[in-house]
């Protein structure tokens, strides 16, 4: 979900700057490792223990909001509209796969549940887990699995038959680069990412377009 089709970068960083005012953002990180992003990102500042303060508080407000996760900006006001029609059309099972925190109010299913409704996806099939994305993907049969994270992407080319794709920051052609080496395709946008499903989904009958595909992307 999240960096992906919901914009949390934005909503951290206006949740820092209403606590602390006009300062230089600290990084947001992913939601779905906030330790991890905490340890990371102390190594690289100096006044770690202000970072730490800043992040923990930034967590606790998030936490208190009731609702949180669905006040969110989407990343592509098209993008949840868009894997609908695709999901009709093609047809897919789609899952929107999460580890969110919990925040005061609904669960995390529920409200992530509402905001797709709301960007255009009814009825959609929300999982919220702990531990390897991998597992999930083998548990689930995924064919394919978009993701902004490097690991979790690993993770599921590992430990799965899906075939992801990163979604990666514009510029950052270390990251295709490296991608490309461990067989996962990656894009700059959400958009970019449905539009290498859209033609890998157009060519399943086609073995050789789809091999096609697959070596254009990365995929081996």
């Amino acid at each position: 979900m999240d960096g992906v089709l919901a914009d949390f970068s934005a909503a951290y960083h206006e949740v820092e700057a209403r606590l602390f005012g006009p300062v230089a953002p600290a990084p947001a990180g992913d939601p779905e490792a906030e330790a991890e992003a905490v340890e990371r990102l102390a190594a690289e500042i100096d006044d770690s223990r202000e970072l730490r303060r800043r992040h923990d508080a930034v967590w606790d407000a998030i936490r208190e909001t009731p609702n949180f996760w669905e006040t969110l900006k989407p990343t592509d006001p098209q993008a949840v509209r868009r894997i609908h029609e695709m999901m009709l059309r093609h047809p897919w099972e789609v899952f929107f796969i999460t580890q969110r925190p919990a925040t005061a109010g609904d669960t995390v299913q529920r409200q992530t549940q509402r905001w797709l409704v709301r960007q255009g996806f009814d009825l959609p099939s929300v999982l919220v887990i702990a531990g390897s994305r991998g597992a999930a993907a083998g548990a689930l049969r995924l064919d394919y699995h978009v993701d902004d994270s490097p690991t979790n992407c690993v993770d599921v080319r590992s430990e799965s038959g899906a075939k992801p794709i990163l979604i990666v920051a514009d510029g950052d052609e270390a990251a295709v680069s490296n991608a490309r080496k461990l067989g996962i395709a990656s894009a700059h946008t959400i958009a970019q990412g449905l539009d290498i499903l859209e033609q890998a989904s157009s060519a399943r009958s086609h073995p050789t377009l789809l091999g096609r595909i697959a070596s254009l992307v990365g995929w081996r």
